[in-house]
Order: structure tokens, then sequence, then C-alpha cells
């Protein structure tokens, strides 16, 4: 269980994570779930949030999931499909999720969802390469 907690405080000290205010609710063995609520400055010239922040909130829930075994995962590919926008003070929730988990590599399916209405915002599909190596 020591060990657990050792990789869940070396995920959370993400600077990117911490840096965009989001937060990792929840680690756990090949599950992640991270939040964040959108300001301001983090929507387009369209006045809707940026597909790079939806995509970054998902690569964070991502990278949590897939590295939540203490083995160094790094992404390989990530697909996504923005299904909706959202707009400032949207509560947006992203969950990843691990399918297969082999070897070499692992598969995760991710969905980012507006935590008020319950709706789907994306969905993604991403690969990561397993290193041989542990950051615990």
């Amino acid at each position: 269980m020591m060990i657990q907690k050792a990789i869940e405080n070396h995920i959370r000290k993400d600077a990117f994570a911490n840096w965009l205010g989001a937060t990792i609710e929840t680690i756990e063995p090949g599950y992640s779930r991270v939040s964040l609520t959108v300001s301001a400055s983090m929507l387009n010239f369209h006045g809707m949030t940026h597909g790079g922040l939806v995509f970054a909130l998902g690569d964070i829930a991502f990278a949590a999931a897939s590295n939540s075994h203490g083995q160094t995962a790094l992404a390989l590919n990530v697909a996504i499909s923005f299904l909706r926008p959202t707009k400032v003070g949207d509560h947006l929730v992203a969950e990843a999720r691990e399918v297969h988990l082999g070897g070499a590599t692992a598969l995760y399916d991710i969905v980012v969802i507006e935590h008020n209405s319950g709706q789907a915002i994306a969905k993604s599909q991403a690969t990561v390469y397993r290193k041989r190596a542990t950051f615990i």
C-alpha cells in the first residue's frame, strides 16, 4: 500500500496539471479521474473552451492511469473526438480506464464530461509504451 501512495504522490507533482489548475481526484491501478473548471483564459477565439485544453485534461488523466502501476509509461498515440463545446464556468471531468495491459503496451479509453450536465464533451483512445523501468 505504501508503494501505491508513493506512485500517487509522484503523479500528483505533474507541473503542467498544476499550472492548468487541474485536480487529480483519483488514481487507482489502471484508472484516473481529473477535473478542472474552465476559465476565460482557456477559451479559443470563438469563445468556447479550447480543444487543446480538453485534450490536455484527458491526457493528464491518461498519464495518471497509465503510470499508476509505477512502471514508466509514455504515450504512443492518442485519438480524440470532440463531441460538444463548453464555456467559462463549466466543470470538466476526465476519466481514463485501462482496457488492455500488455507487456510493452497498454490501451486506455478516456472520456471527458461536463460534470453539471453529465454530457460527454470528448472521447479518446490512447496507447502507451511501457518501459521496463519503474519510477518509484
